[in-house]
């Protein structure tokens, strides 16, 4: 590490040359405390030693944060001017420390800190209450970092394209410089923070703006130069010193202008901090590549300051930098709720109403007990806070002055805060702010309805509204507003929005505010109900896909929610999208998408996906209108029904609602029910018995959840279920007493098709002995999963060779079983003895997964006979297995037998080159290979070389499909289109010689959709720059290719940085991952492909 350090350094002798003497006054002003200064003052023999010794001391102690701003600043405090200024002479480059009174960079810092403070430290949200102020400075959000990674887990337990997002609760953005926290060895340079518009990201980069300048933060503490810039304020063409001059400092400030702030940000990048407000609502033009924020993004300007920035979610960031580190914006803390509720309610006078408030929506300090929880939050120094879930108004309340709103309501009518509707909620908001507005003014409130001069403005505004949420934006320019005759100061009076001035001096301009995004959907939707008495909502609403659809959902809900005339014509359009774009789409692909043994399309993926959320669309608008003729056209939008959500979710109540009024004539052709865990099993059990209350023959039900201790309640629901196809029950630690109900119940789902208790490795072989008495009631059977839950690995159900043995024989009448999963049970060659008794039965076996079972080279030979029968197998995963060479051997000399394959997973079997040239001859059989992963093994740079030259041979189905003479075809004869994963990762054998000859083979692999080249963990293997380039001029010819894992390899700079730019470039490929400290000094590291590990 000590190179990092030789930069400041250069400055050391000149600096221990001039101050001699005083050493000890430097000492003090870099915060040295006396017993220090005495010891190195003890072990030197004259002063320009101990003030070497002083500044080495000074380097090794603060480490990054010893910078030569800092050291001036320290030079200058100690009355040591003249070493400043020859410094300053001697090193041109050095800059001005912040403080030093009289220089440019003092005066633009003061200028920035005045303007921010006077600009950014409070506000009254409160149109009618002057004396209710809120402090930006006291506001708390609590955010998470989030870091998507593979899982290092061991060969055991990984699975093929395994991803984990791992979500870590922060107190501030001063964890980031814990490397603890973000496991990164260095301070991160570009930090994205993303949520949902109205999450609080403006409020948040305000106040990290305040608290920044007046050093209470580390990112305060570590830059001289804060920031603050609103993107939306960007036009195309400006260069990032006009927009300072324009957004960060006083025009009135003297010797401050754009020339000036060029050259201090230039001389102290590395003091800069850029806080970047809003990405996704910067202008389409001054976001081209060019322009300045994305040279900014992308280092070509100003490398080395630091930049925080905020989006939306999928805004698009990534195309200009890759962020060092990733974090969610999760609103207002709970502690900060109850303390602002309180507040709120001792400046009104009704503190009671504040307990009343938090003890309905809050759990603090002794409830905590109560199984109902939404989320945890941060330790307080006080009491610990948790907001209950509730999920109407759990979101909402994360946001300040939307949680002053619902205040409003609880301190007139607490029934108005309780409507069951997120219309309801609203629409009793605005009656509340009509009311206080007519109090006021003095005008009559009517009975019914609101007065016809708010009523009138009201719509008005939602069609503004209406308008900017069709171009993506939140605010409303004050001109446009004027121009189309709308009564805005009625508007601001009621409250409903706010009047703000434009943070641009070049482009001021005053703009109308929603309290919350969602308050202008809520009025935009008002709108849209009305105007449908006479328009199209086609053409209102420019509705014309799935995806504009759940682009507009809360609108859509909100319009929904006004009045059932709205409802059903936007169900129709929606059912008409829906039979549309969703034909082609069956419950069997949507069950391998959560669940996939082999590639699944990408256009699939994307449906699949697409549909989920449409589901959930669906669901939330009958939750908004519980009507039967809206459910009727739900019906016809939704063949699938979905819910993957948690028991007190606004889609679970509307899916109530669904089942309870389901008749035979309207059945879907699968309801898939997906309870989240979180909540009490007892709640998941009665919240099912309240669904399923009478017998649904013919509903096809997939029913899987997540909470534990399931008891004999569930059967009640069972019963009336009689076409339940699917049981999943992984990880609810089931045990063999708790399974006997559930077993007995085995009697009333004659139909059953899937059943999955992986994880519950307390059942162990008392469990099995249960089980084995209920497989006869299920004859139906054709997926049984007894493994590890897929994402914790673990020891499948606790199974050994005796409970193998006594659930074997009871296995015979299933032969219609398409998938067994016994991985993780330790049943060893004696259990794969009794289960090959049965296995030739299971002529319709496509997926067979028996990792880490046990396997030898013995059993293998008792194996390989039996799934010579398996001939419709898609799929055998035999990892984690010592069969060594001699076991593979006996695999290939039957895998002719085995002509369906398309996954082959090999993964820790402790094979080497002598058993894949066994697995070379039997390749040319498996024409349908899709996958093969032969990873942590002993297999060396003949055997791979030789692998991957077999593959790159065109099957004998490519070459039926593609004739070596037909000249029509755009795809060469000589290349294999059928393989897309290949993965030779972590084999101890492989050098970089034999990686090369991989990466000059693989174009002829242009199916591939993930490669694996990770070299063996020690030593790396070395990539020269030869082969690097011929990687980087292969990736184009892989024009599918979504995944490259290139771990544990080195290469040269130029090498690394053509592999890293062809990635880039590719169309397709989304990740490149890459071992951090193998990465070559000083090589660029901000393409947004690469991931580093």
């Amino acid at each position: 590490m000590l190179h990092q350090f030789t930069g400041i350094r250069k400055y050391f002798y000149y600096i221990k040359e001039k101050v001699s003497s005083d050493w000890k006054d430097l000492a003090f002003h870099l915060g040295f405390e006396q017993p220090d200064i005495d010891n190195i003052d003890g072990r030197n023999r004259d002063d320009k030693s101990r003030c070497m010794d002083l500044l080495e001391e000074w380097l090794k102690r603060n480490g990054e944060r010893a910078t030569i701003e800092v050291l001036m600043e320290a030079l200058s405090e100690a009355n040591l001017q003249s070493v400043v200024d020859g410094l300053r002479k001697e090193f041109p480059e050095v800059p001005f420390p912040v403080g030093a009174a009289g220089t440019d960079l003092d005066v633009f810092w003061k200028s920035v800190k005045k303007y921010y403070e006077l600009k950014l430290s409070h506000f009254k949200p409160l149109i009618w209450n002057d004396n209710f102020t809120l402090d930006l400075s006291d506001i708390f959000t609590q955010l998470e970092l989030i870091q998507t990674s593979k899982k290092q887990l061991k060969p055991s337990e990984r699975s093929e394209s395994m991803k984990e997002v791992q979500r870590k609760e922060m107190k501030s953005l001063d964890d980031l410089f814990n490397p603890d926290v973000t496991g990164l060895p260095t301070a991160p340079r570009c930090i994205l923070i993303e949520g949902e518009a109205g999450g609080g990201k403006t409020t948040f980069l305000s106040k990290e703006a305040l608290d920044a300048v007046s050093q209470k933060t580390e990112l305060g503490r570590r830059h001289d130069i804060v920031l603050l810039i609103r993107l939306r304020e960007v036009r195309e063409g400006e260069t990032i010193e006009k927009m300072v001059w324009d957004q960060c400092v006083d025009e009135t400030t003297e010797g401050i202008d754009v020339q000036s702030i060029r050259a201090i940000l230039q001389r102290n990048k590395s003091r800069v901090l850029f806080l970047l407000d809003g990405y996704d609502e910067l202008r389409p033009e001054a976001r081209a590549a060019g322009q300045a924020i994305p040279k900014l993004l992308s280092g070509k300007m100003y490398p080395g300051t630091t930049i925080v920035i905020t989006s939306r979610p999928s805004a698009g960031v990534q195309q200009y930098t890759r962020p060092d580190c990733h974090i969610h914006i999760m609103g207002f803390s709970p502690e900060h709720m109850v303390k602002y509720v309180r507040k709120y309610f001792v400046i009104t006078e009704c503190p009671q109403l504040a307990e009343e408030f938090v003890r309905q929506y809050f759990i603090v300090d002794d409830d905590l007990l109560n199984d109902d929880l939404f989320s945890l939050s941060h330790d307080d120094e006080n009491e610990k806070v948790y907001l209950k879930h509730d999920e109407l108004l759990a979101n909402l309340i994360k946001t300040p002055m939307f949680l002053l709103l619902v205040c409003l309501l609880w301190e007139e009518d607490q029934e108005m805060v309780s409507t069951g509707t997120m219309t309801g909620l609203y629409d009793n908001l605005v009656t509340y702010f009509v009311r206080k507005y007519c109090k006021r003014e003095g005008v009559d409130m009517p009975t019914e309805g609101l007065p016809t001069e708010v009523a009138e403005s009201l719509l008005q505004l939602g069609k503004l509204a209406l308008e900017a949420l069709l171009r993506n934006e939140t605010l409303l320019d004050l001109t446009e507003v004027k121009r189309e005759k709308v009564d805005w100061e009625l508007l601001l009076k009621l409250g409903v929005v706010s009047l703000e001035v434009s943070a641009s001096k070049l482009h001021p301009r005053k703009q109308l505010n929603f309290s919350h995004k969602t308050m202008q959907e809520f009025l935009a939707g008002r709108y849209v109900a009305h105007a449908l008495l006479n328009q199209d909502i086609v053409e209102l609403l420019q509705l014309t896909s799935i995806s504009k659809a759940l682009e507009l959902s809360n609108l859509l809900q909100f319009t929904c929610g006004c009045n059932s005339r709205a409802a059903q014509a936007v169900m129709e359009e929606l059912s008409k999208l829906s039979s549309r774009e969703f034909t082609h789409l069956r419950p069997e692909q949507l069950e391998q998408f959560e669940i996939s043994h082999v590639p699944m399309d990408q256009d699939m993926q994307k449906s699949c996906k697409t549909y989920e959320r449409f589901a959930s669309l669906c669901l939330t608008i009958l939750s908004e209108r519980q009507e039967a003729e809206v459910l009727q056209r739900i019906s016809q939008a939704l063949p699938i029904v979905i819910l993957d959500s948690y028991i007190n979710s606004r889609e679970a109540t509307a899916l109530k609602y669904y089942i309870q009024n389901l008749h035979s004539a309207n059945l879907p052709d699968r309801l898939i029910l997906n309870i989240r865990g979180g909540t009490d099993s007892r709640d998941t059990v009665q919240y099912l018995q309240q669904c399923f209350t009478t017998s649904l023959p013919g509903l096809k039900v997939d029913l899987k959840f997540y909470s534990p201790d399931v008891t004999s309640r569930l059967l009640s629901v069972l019963k009336n279920v009689p076409g339940l196809r699917a049981l999943g029950l992984s990880r609810t630690f089931l045990t063999p007493s708790s399974l006997q109900p559930l077993v007995q119940g085995f009697s009333h789902m004659s139909l059953l098709e899937e059943l999955d208790l992986s994880g519950n490795d307390d059942l162990g072989d008392a469990g099995m002995e249960v089980l084995q008495v209920g497989l006869s009631r299920v004859p139906h059977l054709a997926v049984l999963r007894l493994g590890r839950e897929w994402s914790l690995g673990g020891g499948g159900v606790g199974m050994t060779a005796v409970g193998m043995s006594s659930l074997a024989p009871y296995m015979w009448h299933l032969v219609g079983l398409r998938e067994l999963d016994i991985g993780g049970n330790k049943i060893g060659d004696t259990g794969l003895e009794s289960l090959t008794a049965v296995l030739p039965i299971f002529t319709a076996m496509q997926v067979l997964v028996l990792t880490g079972i046990g396997i030898s080279p013995t059993g293998m030979r008792t194996l390989v006979p039996a799934l010579c029968q398996l001939t419709r197998l898609i799929k055998l995963d035999i990892s984690d297995n010592a069969i060594g060479d001699p076991g593979l051997e006996c695999l290939a000399a039957i895998l002719h037998h085995l002509t369906a394959m398309k996954v082959l997973v090999l993964m820790d079997t402790g094979i080497s080159d002598r058993g894949i040239s066994s697995l070379i001859k039997a390749l040319p059989h498996l024409v349908q290979l899709q996958v093969l992963n032969v990873s942590f093994n002993n297999i060396g740079d003949s055997g791979i070389v030789s692998l991957v030259q077999t593959l790159c041979q065109p099957s004998s189905l490519d070459m039926e499909q593609n004739p070596p003479g037909d000249k029509s075809l755009t795809t060469a004869p000589h290349c294999n289109n059928t393989l897309q994963g290949l993965c030779p990762r972590w084999n101890s054998g492989v050098t970089g010689a034999g990686l090369g000859r991989v990466a000059h083979l693989i174009s002829a692999l242009p199916a591939l959709t993930t490669l694996d080249m990770s070299g063996p963990r020690l030593p790396p293997a070395h990539l020269p720059d030869t082969t690097a380039m011929a990687l980087a001029e292969a990736l184009p010819r892989l024009p599918a290719l979504e995944e490259l894992y290139l771990e544990y390899i080195s290469m040269e700079p130029a090498g690394f940085q053509a592999v890293v730019q062809a990635a880039e470039e590719h169309p397709t490929l989304e990740e490149l991952m890459y071992t951090e400290r193998l990465v070559p000094e000083g090589a660029d590291t901000t393409a947004s492909c690469l991931k580093l590990i």
